[in-house]
């Protein structure tokens, strides 16, 4: 569905076929069947929408919360098995039997806890007999075999690491710092199967209440255009500038990243367009696939929607959403504002220019057909910011999307659409669901065990004491987490591995949660396993592993700010001086405080793009960029000398830079 058009491409964009092809060696959640019988077609479309309006439902009609985690995981697991093959060079056209079965013992796991529910609950009192045990190990066989097929092989086998450990973690030849007492299969699998601490923890808790909603949004506003409006907003914003297709892979990649939550799902749908643009105006194909990863992994970290993570991390820490998306906005728009000055001083390094402005959509037409589109965001932040509850929020703006995509015909949602929209709503969060069900094995092992204790007991220690260190290993030990999953997944494993580690120096849990939040998430662009900047190089025709190290360049702010709220939570917008750790209200910072910090590091952010890039308004030479980006780490750097000096010195240089830019502008006119 579009909402603007030119009078011709502006750009050959990547064919559907390319796309596919990518989308399917770098997101195991592409991979799915493509039915020719049209009563299995009608089936799993049927099973789709039914399961989208059953959340809906249920949000406005509660089920005990053990129930309901269930229905959640294990219908979505019967579904995977339907829709997605057990290879990858598997007969995609028909559904082999033992498919059918593993959709039937699926929904036989769910049944089960159904009917033994009152007797789980009550007369058990949570302690497992022999038959929870039994459904328990084949629950945990069928997640794990769903999960490999929806996203790769790397949480899997992450899980079966934790899952093994309770068997031996009382042995000797541990370290003494990870032994525990011998536990046995009751006590593993009734903590994962038959209680709310393990398949159906917070993970999938969270993923019921907030994260299918949110999805089920996305997919309605996909439906309703809004994906080709923000690449007609991005393009007459920014087009036309210089290194303009660069900006707007950054401005589209930032909106529709924040909304789908998918880092390589957004890589591809907006790279198609983007990347063919930067390479036409000559960016280098590997440096153009980096700006598209790196903004998709950004779009991550963006309020108002955060990827739906905003919504787990309130349900985690206590704290409320308003005050989550408040305090990730400066260090999202820092993150923005390196990409943008880079991107900006390639291009004026390499005389890059933009898109002639008739070649553009104009912005008074493109608002005129796709502006009404804007207007269920602008409902969303405001229910959200008056405290309605988080899951009718997401409802009430579904029904908004519909409601206004009727106000142009260009946009305009039929019954077939929302039907449509139903059904990839629930498609669109199968590999988010499974990959949560397995982040709850991980957790049950974590409580029971206690291992996440021991990991921040060995952080700490390896920190000696120093909260820099502290920080640097929990980043290592956050990307490792990371590396290779979803954006969700990767803060839920995070927030429970590594976040505990800053609580021991006294670090306010938001600040904590969000500082594993970021690196779990650039985990996607960060080399060994680096899956959004490997699927920007299948499209742009780059390296891989080249791309992911341009890309990393790209998210150097991202990689910086952490740090700098660590030290300086004012740039969270929140004071935290004199309150508890585990504090989940904050009073706000002063605003001389904010704008302080916040300058210090756009300037700073900007000198090091600068340095990096070996441009300013012209050439830098070696001496001064290796300076400037001393200079500009230094004010980055909270201590108020090494801020005061690197001012100066930035200052200086950029001065120095444009004047030099005037004379030899100057003496090209006399010559």
């Amino acid at each position: 569905m579009s909402v603007t058009s030119t009078k011709q491409p502006i750009v050959e964009e990547i064919s559907n076929e390319e796309i596919q092809k990518v989308l399917e060696k770098y997101d195991s959640d592409a991979k799915v069947r493509k039915f020719n019988n049209k009563s299995i077609v009608f089936l799993i479309s049927f099973m789709g929408v039914m399961f989208s309006l059953l959340h809906i439902y249920a949000t406005f009609n509660p089920i005990p919360t053990l129930i309901m985690r269930s229905i959640h995981l294990m219908f979505a697991l019967g579904l995977v098995f339907l829709i997605y093959p057990t290879f990858k060079n598997q007969d995609r056209t028909k559904i082999p039997i033992y498919d059918w079965v593993f959709f039937a013992l699926s929904l036989s796991s769910f049944i089960y806890l159904f009917v033994e529910y009152d007797n789980i609950m009550t007369t058990r009192g949570g302690i497992p007999n022999t038959m929870d045990i039994a459904m328990s190990i084949l629950t945990v066989l069928l997640v794990l075999e769903g999960a490999r097929r929806v996203t790769g092989l790397i949480l899997p086998i992450l899980a079966l690491i934790f899952l093994a450990y309770p068997f031996f973690s009382h042995a000797e030849f541990l370290p003494r710092i990870m032994m525990t007492r011998e536990f046995d299969f009751g006590d593993i699998f009734g903590q994962i199967y038959t209680k709310t601490e393990g398949l159906f923890s917070t993970a999938i808790g969270a993923s019921v209440q907030y994260i299918f909603l949110f999805i089920l949004f996305g997919a309605f506003l996909g439906k309703s255009g809004m994906g080709q409006f923000f690449n007609d907003l991005s393009l007459a914003l920014a087009g036309h500038r210089q290194g303009g297709p660069a900006k707007v892979a950054v401005i589209s990649s930032a909106f529709m990243g924040s909304i789908n939550g998918s880092a390589v799902a957004n890589v591809v749908g907006t790279g198609a367009f983007t990347i063919p643009l930067m390479k036409k105006i000559g960016y280098e194909k590997n440096f153009a696939g980096a700006v598209e990863a790196s903004s998709s992994i950004g779009g991550q970290i963006l309020p108002p929607v955060m990827g739906a993570s905003a919504f787990i991390m309130a349900e985690t820490t206590g704290i409320s959403y308003g005050t989550i998306a408040l305090a990730a906005a400066i260090p999202a728009l820092l993150f923005f504002l390196g990409s943008l000055a880079q991107v900006h001083f390639r291009a004026g390094r390499s005389n890059l220019k933009g898109i002639p402005k008739p070649d553009l959509p104009r912005m008074k037409e493109v608002l005129k057909e796709g502006g009404h589109l804007m207007i269920p965001l602008v409902a969303l932040v405001w229910m959200l910011g008056s405290g309605v509850p988080v899951a009718n929020t997401a409802f009430y703006t579904i029904l908004i999307t519909i409601a206004v995509s009727w106000l142009r015909k260009s946009t305009r949602m039929g019954i077939k659409d929302i039907i449509t929209a139903l059904e990839e709503g629930t498609r669109q969060a199968l590999s988010t669901i499974v990959a949560c069900g397995v982040v709850g094995i991980i957790i049950a092992v974590v409580n029971l065990t206690s291992f996440g204790s021991t990991l921040t007991a060995a952080i700490t220690q390896l920190g000696a004491g120093s909260l820099f260190i502290t920080l640097f290993l929990t980043m290592i030990a956050s990307i490792i987490l990371g590396m290779g999953l979803p954006s969700i997944p990767a803060y839920i494993i995070t927030a429970t591995m590594a976040a505990p580690a800053l609580a021991e120096f006294g670090l306010p849990i938001l600040v904590a949660h969000l500082f594993v939040f970021y690196y779990g998430i650039f985990a996607n662009i960060t080399p060994p396993v680096a899956l959004a900047s490997f699927a920007a190089a299948g499209l742009s025709g780059g390296n891989a592993m080249r791309t992911s190290f341009i890309s990393v360049r790209l998210a150097i702010a991202g990689f910086i700010v952490p740090f700098l709220f660590a030290y300086q939570p004012a740039l969270l917008m929140v004071d935290t001086s004199n309150l508890a750790a585990n504090a989940v209200d904050f009073p706000m910072a002063s605003i001389g405080t904010i704008m302080l910090v916040s300058f210090t590091a756009i300037v700073g952010i900007l000198g090091l793009s600068a340095a990096m890039e070996g441009y300013f308004t012209t050439n830098l030479n070696v001496i001064e960029r290796l300076i400037l980006g001393a200079a500009s780490l230094g004010m980055i750097i909270p201590e108020t000398y090494s801020t005061v000096i690197g001012t100066i010195i930035v200052a200086g240089i950029f001065i120095i830079n444009y004047f030099r830019n005037k004379k030899e502008a100057n003496t090209v006119i006399v010559n």
